[in-house]
Order: C-alpha cells, then sequence, then structure tokens
C-alpha cells in the first residue's frame, strides 16, 4: 500500500461521491448513528452507503462498520490517548470522572433490565454498584450526585438507548420525593454503544486501551507493517488538526508524505490535504466534519484568534526565545501516569507504564524547537485585547481576562497552534496562517430605546492568505 494509492469508492459513480463523501465525514465524526443521533436523517444516508463504507473504512482506516436496523456502530482504533472529544453534559460542560463512572454504570444496570425502568430504579441500581468500587459511591439524597446520575442518563436519552415514556429526569434531580420518570429501553442502541474489544478488568494501565500495546496489534511481515503504518498514518491526518513530523514517528514521515495518503483522504472524505514543510492538516471546507471550528463566532474563539495573531507577531521578532516541545510518546506517558494513577490500589498488578516501556522516547533526527511565549505576556496581551476589543465581548469574561485568557489558550492547544508548557505555550508552525488577522468592532446605529438586556456589540475578525 505504500508508495501506491488505494482505489477508494470504488463503485461510486461521480454524481454520488458528494453523498457519499457526506456519508464518511459522518459516521468519522458520530460513530454511533442511531434514529434519533445526530438527526433523523442520519441512519438512512450510512446505511444507503454501509457496503462501500464496510469496504473502504477497514483497508484505509483499520476501522470496522457494524449496522442494524436502528443503529450504525464505527469500531474504531485507537493510537493515543485523546482528550480533545470528551462526553457533554446537558450543559455542555465535558463529563468529569464520576460521570463516566455512572455512565458505564447505567448502560450495565440498563443490559439487566427489562422493556422499560423507573428513574429512581435505575438509580438504586446503580447506587448499589457504585458502593462497590473504592472512592466512588452514589448517595440518591445528594444533589450533586443525582445531577452527575441525570447528566449520564441525559448522555443516553439523546443517542436514543433511553425513550422518556412519562415523568422528568430534570424534576427528579430537584426533587427525587416528589417525581419521577419512566424510561423504555432501546436494547439495541444499548448494546451498540458500549463494545470493548479487550476485558478491562486485565488490564493494569490505561494503554491497554490503545492500538498495538497488545500481541494483537503488532504488526507481522514488512508488508503488514507498511499496511499497518499508512493506516496510522491517515487516522492521525483524519483525526488531529494537524500532524506535525517532528511529533511522530520517524517510521510514519514517508507515509504523512506519500502522495497516495492526500489521494486517499480526499477522495474518501472530500477535504483537501495541505502539506507543508512542518506537517499534514485536514481542511475542513464542508463545515460539518470538526466538532469544533476555528476561526468562529464567541467571545473565546474571537479572542483567541486575535491572541494567536499577537503570538505570531512576537514569535517573529529576532532574539525569541526556543525550547524544546514533549513528543507524542512523551506526553502519552505523561497522560497514562496521570490517568492511572486515579486506579484502585489493588488493580495495579503491574508497572502502570509497562504497556509503554518499550515505545521510543524520541525519534527525532534532531531536537525541535520552539518559539516559548511565557504566561505573563499571554496575560498581559490579553488584557490589552479587551481593552481594545471588549465592547464586543461577553460581560463575565471581560471582567475576568485572565479566565479569559486560559479559555483561549486551551483552544489554540487543542487545534495545535500552540503546546502548553510549565510557563507559558510553544507556538507552533500553525499558528503562522494566523498571523495577519485583523479585527474591527462593528457599531450600531443608536436605538430610540435603551434595550431592557444590554447586548455585546458584534466583533468582526478577517484573516489573509498567510500559511506557515
Amino acid at each position: 500500500m505504500s508508495g501506491a494509492a488505494t482505489r477508494v469508492a470504488v463503485d461510486v459513480g461521480p454524481l454520488e461521491l458528494a453523498e457519499y463523501q457526506k456519508a464518511v465525514r459522518l459516521i468519522l465524526r458520530h460513530p454511533l448513528v442511531t434514529t434519533v443521533w445526530p438527526d433523523a436523517g442520519a441512519l438512512p444516508l450510512v446505511r444507503r452507503w454501509a457496503d462501500q463504507l464496510r469496504a473502504d473504512l477497514p483497508e484505509l482506516l483499520g476501522y470496522r462498520l457494524i449496522t442494524t436496523a436502528d443503529t450504525a456502530r464505527l469500531v474504531r482504533v485507537q493510537d493515543d490517548l485523546d482528550a480533545s472529544q470528551p462526553a457533554l453534559t446537558r450543559g455542555e460542560r465535558p463529563f468529569d470522572r464520576r460521570r463516566y463512572a455512572y455512565l458505564v454504570l447505567t448502560l450495565a444496570a440498563l443490559g439487566r433490565a427489562g422493556a422499560q425502568i423507573a428513574l429512581s430504579e435505575l438509580a438504586d441500581t446503580v447506587a448499589a454498584d457504585a458502593a462497590r468500587i473504592d472512592g466512588l459511591g452514589m448517595d440518591t439524597e445528594r444533589k450533586p450526585d443525582r445531577d452527575a446520575f441525570v447528566d449520564a442518563v441525559a448522555w443516553l436519552e439523546a443517542r436514543g438507548a433511553l425513550r422518556t415514556a412519562d415523568g422528568s429526569a430534570a424534576a427528579w434531580a430537584g426533587d427525587p420525593d416528589k417525581a419521577e420518570a419512566l424510561y423504555d429501553i432501546d436494547r439495541e442502541v444499548a448494546g451498540a454503544l458500549y463494545q470493548p474489544k479487550r476485558v478491562l478488568q486485565h488490564m493494569a494501565s490505561v494503554t491497554g486501551l490503545l492500538n498495538g500495546t497488545t500481541a494483537e496489534g503488532v504488526a507481522h511481515g514488512l508488508t503488514t507493517q507498511r499496511r499497518a503504518a499508512a493506516r496510522r498514518a491517515r487516522r492521525l491526518v483524519l483525526e488531529q488538526p494537524a500532524v506535525y513530523y517532528a511529533d511522530v514517528d520517524e517510521s510514519l514521515h514517508g507515509q504523512l508524505r506519500a502522495p497516495a495518503l492526500a489521494e486517499d483522504l480526499e477522495r474518501l472524505t472530500g477535504l483537501p490535504v495541505e502539506r507543508r514543510a512542518e506537517g499534514v492538516t485536514l481542511i475542513d471546507t464542508s463545515g460539518r466534519f470538526s466538532d469544533v471550528r476555528f476561526p468562529s463566532g464567541g467571545t473565546v474563539a474571537q479572542a483567541a484568534l486575535l491572541l494567536a495573531a499577537k503570538i505570531a507577531e512576537q514569535t517573529a521578532k529576532p532574539g525569541a526565545e526556543r525550547l524544546p516541545a514533549a513528543t507524542a510518546a512523551e506526553r502519552r506517558r505523561d497522560a497514562a501516569a496521570r490517568i492511572d494513577s486515579a486506579l484502585p490500589a489493588h488493580l495495579l498488578f503491574q508497572s502502570a507504564l509497562d504497556g509503554l516501556s518499550d515505545a521510543p522516547v524520541d525519534d527525532r533526527p534532531a531536537e525541535a524547537a520552539y518559539p516559548f511565549i511565557p504566561d505573563t505576556w499571554l496575560r498581559a496581551t490579553t488584557r490589552r485585547l479587551v481593552g481594545t476589543y471588549g465592547v464586543g465581548m461577553s460581560g463575565d469574561l471581560r471582567e475576568d481576562p485572565d479566565r479569559l485568557t486560559s479559555r483561549a489558550v486551551a483552544l489554540l492547544a487543542a487545534f495545535r497552534l500552540v503546546r502548553p508548557v510549565d510557563g507559558g505555550v510553544l507556538a507552533l508552525a500553525l499558528l503562522g496562517r494566523y498571523r495577519s488577522v485583523t479585527a474591527q468592532v462593528k457599531t450600531r446605529a443608536p436605538a430610540i430605546a435603551a434595550p431592557r438586556t444590554a447586548q455585546p456589540t458584534p466583533l468582526e475578525t478577517s484573516t489573509e492568505g498567510s500559511t506557515p
């Protein structure tokens, strides 16, 4: 496969290719599709192209598509620990450990239930299971525990595993003595949601979830190794905002640079692949593939864009301090250590990092260094931006520029524009795309009467065609 373009969508005609690519983008963004999730039209689209998807996705990415009457489930391969796509609460906040634990225990309880279940009964079952787990527990008398449990239930309901037959979960969370909710259980959806490929009880580290850390992931033979490397390279480009050559194993450099990678992914997704001296990125021209867009509207995104431009200007000045960045393998070790540190002590049968003991720490021929931007500079620059453009920002963030700085930097880091380090960030190559950002505050004609609630004045930003 290396060095030769793979035939993608071989049975798809030119007039149907755009629709097939839409189905590809949909199932890659939403690995579970049901009659209601992410919308009513999603499942018919995926089912129409299921045969072609089952041919292309395993060959190109090593993914497996499972379809039933009411679900389509993409079984993906996990190459790295990735916190960029968390489950979200009803208020769009990422799940914490407690909510993830309640979610898994709720799925287990649904597997033992009948066709319907009352919310209080489900809560009692989950609470009994949680009580047997060190450091977890669940007390339905405590409002925070009820809220966390209802967030897990709402997540399942949004995907169609549960359907409200009567009552209200929100009312139950407010006062379980006066309210109740009854749910119909869709066992097909519930079964499709959780399909682990490995027995979790046999793992001593989170790295056991990753591809290639067990014997089943080891490639045998040169041809098999090349095919596996090509699939991993395609997965990297699809799943990360940007892939830097300096950040990955040297064995993947040839695959990432091969013309076949761009040809395969462009025909598969309908999106262009952009290759620069520092790395590769897939450009979401559809506006429907990425779960978060950048640039975009909102105070945090606008502040992040303005801050990116200022960082790009700062790094262009002579004498800017440069520091090395941790490789992906090193970051994986650190993340695994943090996650594994929370495992109950009786589960630590071996070193938490045994699965990575033979992983290369750094395969780069020369250590890459990046411009360092200190936290003090970031906070001061954000304050100046608030002073200039604050009228177009939301009031709570305008009055707390340090919190705005943290959220803006987190957004830039999520898009691989900067990398947080102790005391600041490292500016990565893709940041140069935004060096020519300009902004202006739109003005409104004076109103006859002042509105009851003041609204922020829109802030317009634009970028010119500057690329790294």
